[in-house]
C-alpha cells in the first residue's frame, strides 16, 4: 500500500512540474517572444529596435545575474539616463512565475 501510495504521489508530482513548464512556455510566448524571439536570441523585429540581448549567448548569459532579470520582469527596464521604456514591468506574475522564466532563460544557453 505504502508504494502504490509513493508512485501516486510521484506521478502527481511529475505532472505538477509538466503543467508548470507548459504555463512558463505559455507565459514566455505572450509576454516575452514578441521581442526576445520563441528561442531567446532577440532578433525579432522588435527585438532589433531595442538591442534585446540573446539569452542563447553564453557570455550573456554569464554577465546576467538571477536578482537582476528577476527585478526587470518586476521592474520593467528604462533606457539608462532616460526615460524610455525598453521593457515593460509585469508586476502580475507571481514570484514562482518569475522565478520560472528565470530558469527557462537559463535553459536557453547554447
Amino acid at each position: 500500500m505504502k508504494k502504490l501510495l509513493l508512485i501516486a504521489l510521484a506521478t502527481f508530482v511529475a505532472g505538477a512540474v509538466s503543467v508548470r513548464a507548459a504555463d512558463v512556455k505559455a507565459i514566455w510566448d505572450k509576454e516575452c517572444a514578441k521581442c526576445h524571439g520563441a528561442e531567446g536570441k532577440g532578433d525579432t523585429k522588435m527585438g532589433q529596435k531595442l538591442k534585446a540581448k540573446d539569452y542563447t549567448d553564453a557570455k550573456v548569459q554569464a554577465e546576467m545575474k538571477d536578482a537582476d532579470m528577476v527585478k526587470a520582469i518586476k521592474d520593467g527596464v528604462k533606457e539608462k539616463g532616460t526615460d524610455k521604456t525598453l521593457m515593460k514591468a509585469f508586476p502580475d506574475l507571481t514570484d514562482d512565475e518569475v522565478k520560472a522564466l528565470v530558469k527557462h532563460i537559463r535553459a536557453m544557453k547554447k
